[in-house]
């Protein structure tokens, strides 16, 4: 019987494969990099929306804050990239923890106005913010980093770090805090009576989800080697927020796997049209037929394991017998 950490186990082994398969294609690595990247913002979503019921419309925002921290602290100040990826992470948290104070209580579709505002705020603040930001051009000359200069060896670091954020992910799911995020997206007047402080919860959540979003920032400011206004814009919250939706945002996985999908549905489809049509029309299904995602609509890991085990040591029944 496979332990919690399967799903990381079968990450990393199609990672793996993936990987040998388009290592020689300097195009196909570059989407797959991309793919790592598109998968740790929606692992943020399926974390703050899957798990704890925050639909947020900010994520990009806060990729765009770990983008913009590390380009600073690197291209302006010298810095090494490892402080940059520090405050990267950091400061995201940082902002969304007290954003979530205030508006985690609102109801869903006013939380979603809330921080697509938000979002909205932070890309005026990014193309107002003159020398220190780059206004409308950006920053560029991010350095790449260190061992991991070449497209391979970043390729490996991005999704070494998309499994080290599912093995996290498995693992708070498995804790008490885990059970107490699932009870309060079902029944917060039951978490409530079990002495759960919500808005505290819900709030560190969101800003553990931001740092998620602003290691994906991260990864992204110095796989391009530039940041700008346009690079990560609300737009990208929505696709990121639809990759899990589809995938499925309450399966560890599902992020994952939307992300890939999209991804590479959006390099193959070779106009923007036919882009948008695709995202719409694979919604529309996925809804339809598949309510809770792709993967939440398959049995978990676990039982499959237990139906494996079960049978190694029970033996296949006869289906000879009529």
């Amino acid at each position: 019987m496979m332990s919690h950490h399967s799903r990381t186990l079968l990450l990393i082994g199609c990672a793996v494969t993936a990987y040998l398969l388009v290592r020689d294609d300097v195009s196909w690595l570059d989407t797959y990099t991309i793919i790592g990247i598109y998968a740790l913002l929606a692992l943020s979503v399926g974390l703050s929306y899957g798990q704890a019921g925050i639909l947020s419309v900010a994520q990009a925002a806060f990729a765009s804050i770990g983008a913009y921290a590390t380009a600073i602290l690197t291209a302006r100040y010298n810095l090494s990239p490892a402080v940059g990826l520090l405050a990267a992470v950091v400061v995201p948290a940082l902002v969304a923890y007290p954003l979530a104070r205030v508006v985690t209580g609102l109801s869903p579709l006013a939380l979603a106005i809330a921080t697509l505002v938000f979002g909205q705020a932070i890309d005026v603040g990014l193309r107002q913010g003159g020398d220190f930001t780059g206004g409308y051009i950006g920053l560029s000359g991010i350095p790449a980093v260190p061992y991991f200069s070449s497209a391979g060896t970043f390729a490996l670091l991005t999704w070494g770090f998309v499994a080290l954020v599912v093995f996290f992910y498995e693992n708070l799911l498995a804790t008490s805090y885990g059970r107490a995020i699932a009870t309060i997206r079902v029944d917060a007047l039951r978490a409530t009576a079990d002495g759960v402080n919500i808005v505290h919860l819900r709030s560190a959540v969101l800003a553990l989800s931001a740092s998620i979003a602003g290691l994906a920032g991260w990864l992204y400011a110095h796989h391009i080697s530039y940041v700008g206004p346009d690079s990560l814009n609300p737009s990208v919250s929505l696709s990121v927020l639809l990759m899990a939706v589809i995938g499925g945002a309450r399966t560890v996985l599902g992020p994952v796997v939307g992300a890939a999908l999209l991804t590479i549905a959006i390099t193959i489809l070779p106009a923007q049209e036919m882009q948008g049509m695709f995202y719409g029309a694979t919604l529309i299904v996925v809804l339809l037929l598949a309510p809770t995602g792709l993967l939440g609509a398959l049995p978990p890991l676990s039982m499959i394991f237990r139906r494996r085990a079960s049978t190694a040591q029970h033996g296949e029944p006869d289906r000879r017998q009529a």
